[in-house]
């Protein structure tokens, strides 16, 4: 089943018709319980007669059919988001759909979504939001809407707390004042209560960077300036990265705050 590349869409589109198909059955059974109570009302026993056997009738179809939609339904849930085959199939429909989305780090990013699979049950989280509507294609179209809409981001207290995090840093590693530090390191005191690296992923702090980046906000309140520099650290040590609002990657390692040239 999860070498099929749309494994989901296509039980829940066999899965759909089912229950379409029962749904039919039912409504017939329906209108014909309300012919048989019209009947009754008036008193027209040949038609109630009519009625209240096409009733059973239909009745019992109707329960054959609900058992039927019950045990076609065997889609191993588990066995499919665990063994990664759900991140493939909506990473492909996203393709299919003109979506810029790409896996990192067991996350998916789709500008500005960060999309994390849950497998225990077979659910996803969508920015610290889960999401118990999995289906691939309707999962694409929240993620397609999210893009939409205004980022939910404030440049000003976002850039304070990384001037914050970036002088801890300087501190401890002795660093010149204005020399570049690694993100990773300011992710790392970012993330210094427990749990909080888990609240907090480098993948997040990349996404928030990226919309930093583009609210032109680079100055922080004692005066200093942000900038984000493509320097050697980019090659040699550890990276942050994230998706851009045109899909292309983009990739951070270094940050510094410095007093504006004059």
């Amino acid at each position: 089943m999860t070498d099929v590349p749309n494994a989901l869409e296509s039980a829940l589109d066999a899965i759909e018709g089912d229950a379409d198909a029962t749904l039919r059955i039912l409504a017939s059974a329906v209108r014909s319980a309300k012919r048989a109570k019209a009947a009754a009302a008036s008193g027209q026993l040949r038609d109630l007669q009519q009625a209240l056997e096409a009733t059973a009738a239909l009745a019992d179809q109707a329960a054959t059919a609900a058992q039927d939609l019950r045990a076609g339904w065997r889609f191993d849930a588990g066995t499919y988001f665990a063994s990664g085959a759900y991140a493939k199939e909506l990473l492909a429909c996203a393709a299919d759909a003109g979506l810029q989305a790409f896996e990192s780090d067991d996350l998916i990013l789709s500008y500005p979504a960060i999309v994390q699979v849950s497998a225990g049950d077979a659910t996803v989280v969508v920015d610290k939001t889960k999401e118990r509507r999995v289906r691939p294609s309707v999962l694409v179209g929240q993620l397609a809407a999210l893009q939409q809409r205004p980022p939910k981001f404030k440049p000003e207290p976002f850039i304070e707390a990384l001037a914050a995090a970036y002088d801890l840093v300087a501190g401890a590693r002795r660093l010149r004042p204005g020399a570049p530090a690694r993100l990773v390191d300011v992710h790392r005191v970012l993330t210094l209560l427990p749990g909080s690296a888990r609240d907090y992923s480098r993948q997040e702090l990349a996404r928030d960077l990226y919309l930093l980046d583009q609210s032109g906000v680079v100055d922080v309140k004692d005066g200093r300036r942000m900038s984000l520099p493509a320097s050697a650290m980019t090659r040699s040590g550890p990276v942050l990265t994230t998706v851009t609002r045109s899909g292309q990657t983009k990739v951070y390692a270094g940050i510094t705050f410095a007093d504006p040239v004059t």
